[in-house]
C-alpha cells in the first residue's frame, strides 16, 4: 500500500460502519415527514420493526466483521448472509414507503466487500430492483407506463452498478498487481543487494590476485633485466678477455681490454639505470630507432659480423614500454646469434605499420630447429622463452622460423603504443 493511500483507506472503513446508519435515519426521517399522520397505521408497527431489526443487525455486523481495509477484505459467508438479510429489510421497507431506496442503496457501497465473484452482480441488480421501484412510485408497478418506467430505471440503475463494478474490479485488480510488483521489487533489491556484497567480495579478491601476480610479472620482468643487462655485459667482458689471452701482441690485447672496459662501463651504467626504472640506458637520450642503430652497430663491431638495421614507415615516438620491450628482444636476439649462430651476415628492421610495429632479426647462420629448443637454454639465460614472454607481456607475438643450415628469422609483432604526452 501506498503511504498516501492510508487516509482512503480509513475513510472507506468510516463509511462502511456508519453509512447504513445514516442512510436508515435518513430514509426513516423521510418517510415520517412524507407520510404525515403516524398514528391508527398499523403497517407502521411492522415497519418500527423492521427499523429496530436493521439497527440490530448493523450492530451485530459492526462487531463481528474482521477489522481489515476495506480492500484488503476477503468477501465469506457471514458477510453475504448480512447483505443477504440488510437487502431483504430494506426491500420490505421500501414496499411501504419509497423513502427507505436510501437504506437499500447502501448495497451499493459494499457489495464488492460482502459478496464473491460474480454473485456480487446479482446482488446490485437486487438492490437495484428496489431503488427502481422506489424511482418508479412503488412495487409492485401497475399500469404498462409504470411498468415500461421501472423497465427504464432497472436499466439505467443496473447499468450504473454494472460499470461502477467492472471500475472497482479493475481497480482491484491493479492494486493487487501494484502489490505483486512491489513484492518483485523488493526481492529484486534483495538480490540485487546481495549482488553487491558479493561483487564488493570478488573485488577484493581479485585486487588480491592483481597484486600478487604484480608482484610476480615484477619479479620476471626484473630477472630479465639482469639478464639483459648485466648478464650480456658480464658475457662480452668475458669473451674480450678471452681474446686477450690469445692475442701474441700488446696492441691487440690492448684494443680487447678498451672493448671489456666499454663493456663494463656500459653494464655498470645499465644496472644503475635499472634500479631506477628498468629503462634501457639507450633509450635515454634516443628514441628506439636510433637506439637499434647503436646497439646493431656496437654489436656488429664488437663480434666482426656484418649486421644491418633497417627502418620502414613512418617512424613514431613509441611508448617507454613498447621501445624498451623492443630494445631488449633486439638485445637478446643478438646475443643468441653471437653464442650460437656462427652467422656471417645479420640483419635488422624496425617497421611501423599502421597501428603495429613489427622487429625481424634475421641471420644466415646455421640455423635449429625450433620445436627442439627447450624453454630455457643451458646457460641459466632466458632465450626464445623470455623474448616471447616480453612481446605477450604488451600484448604482441613472437614468431620464429629457423631450420638447420638455413638460417634463422624472428619477427615480434607488437601494438604501436604511443608516447605520452
Amino acid at each position: 500500500m501506498d503511504a498516501g493511500d492510508g487516509p482512503i483507506e480509513r475513510r472507506l472503513e468510516q463509511l462502511h460502519t456508519w453509512g447504513p446508519y445514516g442512510l436508515l435515519g435518513i430514509s426513516v426521517v423521510l418517510a415520517l415527514v412524507g407520510t404525515g399522520q403516524v398514528e391508527g397505521r398499523a403497517e407502521w408497527e411492522l415497519d418500527a420493526a423492521l427499523v429496530a431489526a436493521a439497527v440490530l443487525l448493523q450492530l451485530w455486523w459492526q462487531l463481528t466483521r474482521p477489522r481489515r481495509p476495506a480492500r484488503g477484505r476477503v468477501p465469506s459467508a457471514a458477510g453475504t448472509a448480512y447483505y443477504a438479510v440488510r437487502w431483504a429489510i430494506a426491500f420490505t421497507l421500501t414496499l411501504s414507503s419509497g423513502f427507505f431506496a436510501f437504506y437499500a442503496s447502501a448495497g451499493y457501497m459494499d457489495a464488492d466487500e460482502l459478496i464473491p465473484g460474480m454473485w456480487r452482480r446479482l446482488g446490485l441488480f437486487a438492490g437495484a430492483i428496489t431503488v427502481a421501484g422506489a424511482q418508479c412510485g412503488g412495487l409492485p408497478p401497475e399500469g404498462v407506463s409504470q411498468w415500461a418506467a421501472f423497465g427504464a430505471l432497472l436499466a439505467a440503475n443496473s447499468g450504473l452498478q454494472t460499470a461502477v463494478a467492472h471500475l472497482t474490479e479493475q481497480e482491484e485488480r491493479r492494486s493487487r498487481e501494484r502489490a505483486e510488483t512491489i513484492s518483485a521489487l523488493e526481492a529484486a533489491n534483495t538480490a540485487l543487494r546481495q549482488a553487491l556484497d558479493e561483487n564488493v567480495a570478488l573485488h577484493a579478491q581479485l585486487l588480491v590476485q592483481a597484486r600478487e601476480a604484480g608482484v610476480a610479472e615484477e619479479r620476471r620482468r626484473l630477472a630479465a633485466e639482469i639478464h639483459d643487462t648485466l648478464a650480456q655485459g658480464l658475457t662480452g667482458i668475458i669473451a674480450q678477455l678471452q681474446v686477450v689471452a690469445a692475442v701474441p701482441d700488446l696492441a691487440g690485447a690492448r684494443v680487447h681490454v678498451e672493448r671489456a672496459s666499454a663493456l663494463a662501463r656500459h653494464s655498470l651504467g645499465e644496472a644503475r639505470r635499472s634500479v631506477h626504472n628498468l629503462a634501457p640506458v639507450a633509450l635515454a637520450d634516443d628514441g628506439l630507432p636510433e637506439a637499434l642503430k647503436k646497439t646493431v652497430a656496437e654489436w656488429g663491431e664488437r663480434t666482426g659480423v656484418r649486421c644491418e638495421f633497417t627502418v620502414t614507415g613512418t617512424g613514431e615516438q613509441l611508448h617507454d614500454e613498447i621501445a624498451a620491450t623492443l630494445l631488449r628482444i633486439t638485445q637478446e636476439a643478438l646475443s643468441n646469434t653471437a653464442r650460437h649462430a656462427a652467422a656471417t651476415r645479420v640483419g635488422v628492421t624496425l617497421s611501423f605499420m599502421g597501428d603495429e610495429v613489427t622487429l625481424d632479426v634475421r641471420d644466415d647462420g646455421r640455423g635449429f630447429d625450433p620445436v627442439a629448443v627447450p624453454a630455457r637454454n643451458g646457460t641459466g639465460g632466458f632465450g626464445l622463452d623470455g623474448m616471447r614472454a616480453r612481446a605477450e607481456r604488451i600484448a604482441g607475438h613472437l614468431a620464429v622460423e629457423s631450420e638447420p643450415g638455413h638460417g634463422t628469422a624472428l619477427s615480434a609483432r607488437v601494438p604501436l603504443v604511443r608516447h605520452d604526452r
